[in-house]
């Protein structure tokens, strides 16, 4: 098994998944989550322009529930591979259903939500370069926030370093008490998580399986797992109703008034 891969090799191949199965729930309508516009655009366009900025130029949507419309969204780019989750089992089975097309792919995987348009490329930037210099099997981007009601929390042992995601549903007070939360910007090396993925259990509850589980497997199997404070706090804005997406329209929107004082990580 590839469990992590030598630290400074810049050169490494890098492709993206993004996942955009998801319908929108909450969102009053009957559309794809990631096809409804931010600033005049389709919040999934925001994702894939920021990997291309960050010189991701190969990505895999995986698109279920209205694949069709999401894909208009990107008509005339044919860069874009499309990877398709029949059924919605969690964001483990979503990448998981990209193995074949990245069957001969050894390199470095940049795993995002579509519905997390207020990422930035010097974000992933950063995931990129620490992974690639620490060698890391998988690194994490984090951000800490002042309220991290209903985000996974990132637990770290005496020394600082990762030992697991802990979901606000499966976290004790104590966890709770963590503001430090994984806001679903990660990097693996792509041989060691699908090799996780492939032995990964169905949550005991929801029948899912889980990404949000392979960090701690890997460093469990003695893997390096990195995690880096990388993501703005204002980043890490949540879109699940339309009050929150017009929260993060006018965010957007200021942003593009004033690039120059854009946060950084």
């Amino acid at each position: 098994m590839n469990m992590t891969h030598a630290p400074n090799q810049p050169d490494r191949p890098v492709a993206a998944v993004v996942l955009a199965a998801g319908k929108g729930t909450r969102m009053e309508g009957q559309r794809p989550k990631v096809a409804y516009e931010v600033n005049g655009r389709a919040m999934v366009q925001w994702v894939v322009d920021a990997l291309r900025a960050a010189g991701v130029q190969r990505v895999l949507l995986v698109v279920g529930y209205g694949a069709d419309e999401v894909r208009s969204i990107f008509h005339g780019d044919d860069a874009i591979e499309y990877v398709v989750q029949a059924e919605q089992l969690g964001t483990g089975h979503a990448v998981l259903c990209c193995r074949e097309a990245l069957d001969e792919f050894d390199g470095d995987l940049v795993v995002l939500a579509g519905d997390g348009p207020l990422i930035r490329a010097d974000t992933i930037d950063t995931l990129l370069s620490t992974h690639r210099q620490t060698g890391a099997a998988a690194t994490l981007a984090t951000s800490v926030i002042d309220d991290p009601t209903g985000y996974g929390r990132i637990v770290r042992d005496e020394c600082g370093r990762f030992q697991a995601i802990v979901e606000h549903k499966n976290a004790s007070d104590d966890i709770r008490a963590i503001h430090e939360v994984y806001p679903s910007y990660a990097c693996f090396d792509s041989l060691a998580m699908m090799d996780s993925l492939a032995n990964l259990p169905a949550d005991d509850i929801s029948g899912e399986y889980y990404l949000t589980e392979v960090p701690a497997r890997l460093h469990a199997d003695g893997a390096i797992v990195e995690v880096v404070d990388a993501v703005p706090a204002e980043d890490v804005l949540s879109i699940n109703t339309p009050d929150q997406l017009a929260e993060v329209d006018a965010i957007l929107r200021a942003r593009q008034q004033t690039p120059a004082t854009e946060a950084s990580p």
